[in-house]
């Protein structure tokens, strides 16, 4: 969490918010940073090395970690792999405040230009631990609605398909998934940053229940819908990681030895996690073979399908009206909107290779009177 929030802000949404979204692309970029912001630069790339660190240090590898087995892990964490990532946290620790303020200065400086950007009314869903605190492994589904109405509460893991849907459309690679008793029409909803603020009760990590109650004041306790505070969220979230992520390197059972649970053989399991873009789902049987027989996965941009493609709309909407050309800024526009949820989308599609941006404006004719890509 803490390594892929620090690289989605610093790196790929930064530059907009700090350049602004019609800046010259040639500027408006990574590199743009480092040259005109060197401190926020070292710090992005400093902040997610620590994350990536302690993904090594955990899971063997920095990225698609051996460490997982059946039932387990392969290895604890050592004393002098504890010891360095401690040296690095109160840096990291002070860094995530600093983001915070970035990503809420921001949002509350440009409100009336980003309070309706790609934004709308919708439900939110995560997993909440049983005293509503919010919780990224242990949790119960909870869905609410655009006021904050519950929709259902603690809804364990393998009761998903009770109470969600997917649907599907011929014009996309992706499923729309829904709640099942609201229906595919309306019963879609975000996940995600924003959906975890706006589902839990509370943090459970003292700085970042301060800044929850101050992003919550916004909206004075109501859901936040503004699509651009998905990244004041997740600036909150990494503030929590990282105040985890100190708790957890004292807990002397990371350097104990009993790493594989012991139980019955199961041929059928439903695991539900909150991955950093929103809430993951991965339901499997097996045979006696272990053969995989069924595998459901509905991940987190899969969920925020529709939402995505209204924000696309809303964005279209603002700034087609009177101007029928596709211009860079436009194109950016689109991005940035799409951006904020901080989409896998070959996850969601299952594709392979690059996935570049094409935009047509199709008359009341019907014929194209424009068109433009980007990638």
């Amino acid at each position: 969490m803490f390594q892929s929030h620090s690289l989605h802000f610093f790196h790929l949404a930064s530059p907009d918010l700090l350049f602004g979204f019609d800046a010259d692309p040639a500027v408006r970029n990574v590199v743009g940073i480092i040259e005109q912001h060197r401190d926020l630069a070292v710090q992005a790339v400093l902040m997610r090395k620590f994350g990536q660190e302690i993904i090594k240090a955990t899971a063997g590898k920095k990225v698609h970690g051996t460490g997982a087995i059946p039932g387990g892990i392969n290895k604890n964490l050592s004393i002098a792999e504890r010891d360095a990532l401690l040296a690095d946290a109160p840096q990291m620790l002070s860094w995530a405040r600093s983001a915070v303020d970035i990503a809420k200065n921001y949002t509350l400086d440009n409100f009336d230009k980003i309070k309706d950007f790609g934004s709308f009314e919708s439900a939110s869903l995560s997993i909440i631990r049983d005293d509503g605190a919010m919780d990224l492994y242990n949790g119960g589904l909870r869905a609410i609605d655009k006021d904050g109405q519950t929709i259902f509460d603690h809804v364990p893991n393998d009761r998903y398909l009770d109470y969600i849907a997917e649907g599907v459309k011929d014009w996309s690679y992706m499923k729309f998934p829904f709640i099942r008793s609201i229906g595919p029409d309306d019963g879609w909803y975000r996940v995600g940053p924003l959906a975890r603020l706006n589902t839990c009760d509370f943090i459970d990590t003292p700085e970042a229940e301060a800044a929850r109650k101050d992003f919550k004041s916004l909206t004075d306790g109501k859901p936040n819908h503004v699509t651009m505070a998905f990244h004041w969220a997740r600036m909150i979230e990494t503030l929590h990681s990282i105040e985890q992520i100190i708790g957890l390197l004292h807990d002397r059972d990371l350097q104990g030895t009993d790493l594989v649970a012991r139980g019955d053989r199961r041929n059928e399991g439903v695991g539900i996690i909150e991955a950093p873009r929103g809430t993951l789902f991965h339901h499997y049987r097996v045979d006696e073979h272990d053969l995989v027989t069924m595998c459901n996965l509905i991940v987190s941009t899969t969920s925020n399908n529709e939402p995505m493609n209204r924000s696309v709309r809303r964005v279209a909407e603002q700034y087609i009206s009177g101007k029928p050309r596709v211009t860079e800024p436009m194109l950016n526009a689109v991005e940035v909107a799409i951006r904020a949820y901080d989409p896998c989308l070959s996850c969601a599609t299952h594709a392979v290779g690059q996935m570049p941006l094409e935009i047509e404006l199709i008359g009341p004719d019907g014929g194209v009177i424009d068109r433009g890509s980007k990638g």
